[in-house]
């Protein structure tokens, strides 16, 4: 039983009692291994395109009439960008502590390449109405005034503010958020009759700011890239939220006496991404952005991976006509090879033993999908969360994108195998073959959620993480892997990233 306000908590949320005991019951509970095959690798669940293919599907894409919309999340604080940064100005005192905190190559490379930063001039702008400047305070060893400088309110506010929203970019025209490299993106290849659609999820409390920040620069990049914009925003809905537990799995409160909730992660995008009405749609993380010098890889293979989408998703809505209209032993034939070579799912032992009927119900199930076209990055590093081949509840195999956290530990041989991870560069389709929109949320897989530990006020808590956007809440989507460079995958995860050769 919840007290009044424990219920008043669970109320605020959009949740009823009996939503809140079904997630602790998955903290106790736990979640059930996913039955993990092999990791998809290049020819082996990844496909290769060949130039002559890659110019082919290009060529199908802007021939194509298709709506599009880029669908960006964007709801992330870039508070972790700061974490090393944040370190050192709770604990700097002042000169002395120079040595230690330069002897950290994060903050060394910070001070060492200030200039660099498409930030600097407005971080100049606030000191020298304080009657300093950024050289001044490194000469006199104040790097703790300097960090509340970039991340305060007495200054540049940069370690509350969406990280869509921080100037990464110095251009020829001023220098720029990613939010608006989004903008500049989307008018080269998600544009539909010259007008490029663009979907962000924010947080509710930044809302505002990214809605002020369009007002500012819509103008400026309409006329420059001659293209319209629509642009719409989302929040994350608070229905999605989930309860924080201690260690013992009893329910963290707040000084009032009400539940602590915690965003459930991208996973709750899904009911988000459910309401965008397009033919085609492209997502993209807020910070995997790049200089314009830099853009013509990412172009070029979004257009490609959408025209495979289209050229597959031909196919798939021929076949579901061809089975209205009755169903042949040579067309069940035909259906199941397009199945196992080009939609990379491979049925179940018993699939054989099946009757014509059951194949024919299996088929449909198989094909009457969402589809979606993942590139994948050749991972030049330690093997992690990527592309694998996962066994169904179903006994059919197909295509998943896994986290690291989701691979129990006896299957940690399996991703030391991984040769590619998961940018986050999705082209979807989520209409049906009548025109009609899918039911996202019925293909979530609600079993592959994960509990991680998380601080709040100091204090180490589990949260649940609802099944994630392009994991398992797109587990029982058609899914097809294609490589595509790593030129294409260029992410702001510290303040230092910025300083790679792709954002200068």
């Amino acid at each position: 039983m919840y007290n009044q306000q424990e219920l008043a908590s669970i109320k605020a949320h959009g949740l009823e009692s009996r939503d809140v005991d079904e997630q602790v019951r998955k903290f106790v509970k736990g979640f059930k291994p996913l039955q993990i095959i092999a990791p998809a690798t290049a020819k082996n669940g990844i496909k290769c395109l060949s130039e002559g293919r890659k110019l082919d599907y290009v060529t199908l894409y802007e021939a194509s009439k298709a709506k599009k919309v880029k669908f960006v999340p964007a709801s992330g604080a870039a508070s972790r960008m700061f974490k090393k940064l944040f370190e050192v100005m709770d604990s700097y005192k002042g000169p002395q502590d120079y040595d230690k905190a330069m002897s950290d190559s994060a903050i060394a490379d910070l001070c060492n390449n200030i200039a660099k930063f498409a930030f600097y001039d407005d971080l100049q702008d606030v000191l020298k109405k304080r009657g300093t400047s950024i050289e001044e305070l490194l000469k006199n060893k104040q790097i703790g005034q300097l960090l509340k400088a970039i991340l305060t309110e007495e200054g540049l506010n940069y370690g509350k503010l969406p990280k869509g929203l921080l100037k990464f970019h110095r251009t020829d025209y001023g220098c720029i958020t990613p939010f608006e490299e989004h903008l500049i993106e989307a008018a080269s290849y998600a544009s539909t009759n010259g007008t490029a659609y663009l979907h962000f999820t924010v947080s509710e409390s930044h809302k505002e700011l990214f809605e002020n920040k369009l007002k500012e620069v819509l103008s400026f990049y309409s006329k420059k890239f001659n293209c319209n914009y629509e642009v719409s925003f989302s929040v994350q809905k608070p229905e999605t939220d989930t309860v924080a537990v201690d260690e013992n799995n009893n329910p963290v409160h707040t000084p009032d006496g009400g539940l602590v909730f915690r965003p459930g992660g991208h996973g709750a995008l899904i009911a988000n991404l459910s309401q965008i009405d397009a033919d085609l749609i492209f997502v993209k993380n807020i910070d995997n952005v790049v200089q314009d010098r830099k853009k013509a890889d990412t172009v070029q293979y979004k257009k490609a991976i959408a025209g495979m989408l289209l050229h597959n998703q031909a196919r798939i809505h021929e076949y579901l006509r061809k089975m209205d209209e009755g169903v042949s032993d040579a067309l069940i034939q035909e259906i199941e090879s397009f199945v196992k070579a080009k939609l990379q799912i491979l049925p179940p032992a018993e699939y054989p033993l099946f009757s014509d009927n059951q194949k024919i119900d299996f088929l449909r199930a198989k094909l009457d999908r969402p589809i979606r076209v993942c590139g994948m990055v050749i991972n030049e590093g330690e093997p992690g969360g990527g592309p694998y081949w996962v066994k169904g509840v179903d006994g059919s195999v197909q295509l998943q994108i896994l986290e690291s956290t989701q691979i129990p530990d006896d299957k940690k041989d399996v991703m030391a195998q991984a040769t590619h991870f998961n940018p986050v560069d999705l082209v979807c389709s989520t209409v049906d073959y009548k025109g009609n929109k899918f039911d996202l949320p019925r293909y979530v897989d609600q079993q592959t959620g994960f509990i991680s530990s998380k601080s709040i006020e100091g204090k180490t808590v589990r949260a649940l993480e609802l099944p994630g956007l392009w994991n398992g809440a797109m587990s029982d989507w058609i899914t097809l892997f294609v490589e595509v460079p790593a030129s294409t995958f260029n992410p702001v995860k510290t303040v230092n990233d910025l300083l790679r050769e792709a954002h200068q």
